[in-house]
C-alpha cells in the first residue's frame, strides 16, 4: 500500500463527497479509490468513513485522521512550492464557501482573474450564512463578516470591512418623511432580516458618544435573504440597514438614498478563515491573496461611494 496516495485518495473522497466523484478527479478506477480507502481502514484498524447508499459521512476518527491528511499533503506542498519546479505552483481542486450577496456582488465579477491567473485550480463555491465545519465538510477557506471568535483550529485573516448604510427609497421618504434622529424610527417602517443563525432579526447597531445603541424598528415585513431584503427597499417597502457592498450601485443611481449618516456605526470586518496548518498550502494561499486584493479594491469604492452620496 502506497500510504501517501491511499492518503490522498480518502482526502478527495471526503472533499468529493463520493468515491465516485473521487475517482473521476483523480483519473482512477472507482474500484482503485474504494480498495485504497479499505486498506487504509485495514492499516489503522479503525473505520474512517461511515457509509450508506446516498451518504458518506465521516467517522471521529475519520475525522481525526482527515485532519492529520490535509496538514500533511500541506506540508507537503509547502515544501515543494519551494522549487522552481511546477509542484510549487497552486494547482488542484480548492472548495471556498461564502455569503450568497458577498459572492454576487464582489467576488464572482471578478473571479475570472483568478481563473486566468490560476488555470489549475479546480474551484467550487459555495454559498451560504451559517457556521461551517472546514474539516468535516471538506471546505477550504471560508469568508465571513464580523469579529471571528478564537479558535484553536482556525486562523482568521482579515482582508477588508465594509460600513453599514442606513436607507429607503425616495418613495418611501416622500411617502413617509426622513429620519433625522434615532428617536424618529419609532415612527417609521423597517424592512425586518431574520438571521440564519439566531433566528431573530437583526436590531440595528449605532455608536453614539463612544456607546453602543441597539435599536429595534417597527417590521412591517421580514425576510431572509440578502437580494429580497433590498428589493424590498427598492419598492418603497421600509428602510433598510445593509452593507455598503449591498447598496453601493443604487446609491450611486439615486434608487435608494441615506439616511441618519450622522449616526455612525462601527465598520464590520471581512476575514478569511481556514484551518490552522503549519503550513498553508500555496493554493489556499493564492486565492487568500487573491480575494484580499479584490475586496480591498472594492472597498475602495464604497467610501467613494459614501463621500458622494
Amino acid at each position: 500500500m502506497d500510504r501517501l496516495q491511499s492518503m490522498q485518495i480518502f482526502a478527495r473522497v471526503v472533499e468529493m463527497h463520493s468515491f465516485g466523484r473521487a475517482a473521476e478527479s483523480l483519473s482512477l478506477p472507482p474500484s482503485r479509490v474504494t480498495r485504497a480507502v479499505k486498506e487504509l481502514e485495514a492499516f489503522l484498524g479503525v473505520r474512517l468513513l461511515q457509509r450508506t447508499t446516498r451518504h458518506i459521512s465521516l467517522t471521529p476518527d475519520g475525522t481525526t485522521y482527515y485532519d492529520h491528511c490535509r496538514r500533511l499533503l500541506a506540508d507537503i506542498e509547502a515544501v515543494e512550492a519551494g522549487f522552481p519546479g511546477s509542484a510549487g505552483r497552486p494547482r488542484g481542486r480548492l472548495r471556498v464557501d461564502m455569503t450568497l450577496s458577498l459572492a454576487r456582488l464582489v467576488v464572482l465579477p471578478a473571479i475570472e482573474q483568478f481563473q486566468s491567473k490560476f488555470p489549475d485550480v479546480e474551484l467550487t463555491l459555495t454559498v451560504a450564512d451559517r457556521t461551517v465545519e472546514l474539516v468535516q465538510e471538506g471546505i477550504d477557506c471560508v469568508i465571513r463578516a464580523g469579529t471571528p471568535e478564537d479558535s484553536p483550529t482556525l486562523v482568521a485573516r482579515r482582508i477588508g470591512a465594509f460600513d453599514w448604510v442606513t436607507c429607503a427609497s425616495p418613495q418611501y421618504l416622500a411617502r413617509h418623511g426622513t429620519p433625522s434622529s434615532l428617536e424618529d424610527l419609532q415612527n417609521h417602517h423597517a424592512v425586518g432580516y431574520l438571521s440564519s443563525r439566531t433566528a431573530r432579526t437583526l436590531p440595528w447597531h449605532f455608536v453614539i458618544d463612544d456607546e453602543d445603541r441597539f435599536i429595534r424598528v417597527p417590521e412591517g415585513l421580514v425576510v431572509n435573504d440578502t437580494d429580497a431584503y433590498v428589493a424590498c427597499a427598492l419598492e418603497g417597502l421600509g428602510l433598510i440597514r445593509a452593507g455598503s457592498y449591498m447598496v453601493q450601485p443604487h446609491l450611486l443611481s439615486g434608487r435608494l438614498q441615506r439616511v441618519l449618516t450622522r449616526y455612525p456605526s462601527p465598520a464590520v470586518p471581512l476575514s478569511v478563515l481556514y484551518p490552522k496548518n503549519r503550513h498553508l498550502s500555496p493554493t489556499v494561499r493564492a486565492f487568500v491573496d487573491w480575494v484580499g486584493g479584490v475586496v480591498r479594491e472594492a472597498e475602495v469604492g464604497w467610501r467613494a461611494a459614501a463621500l458622494r452620496d
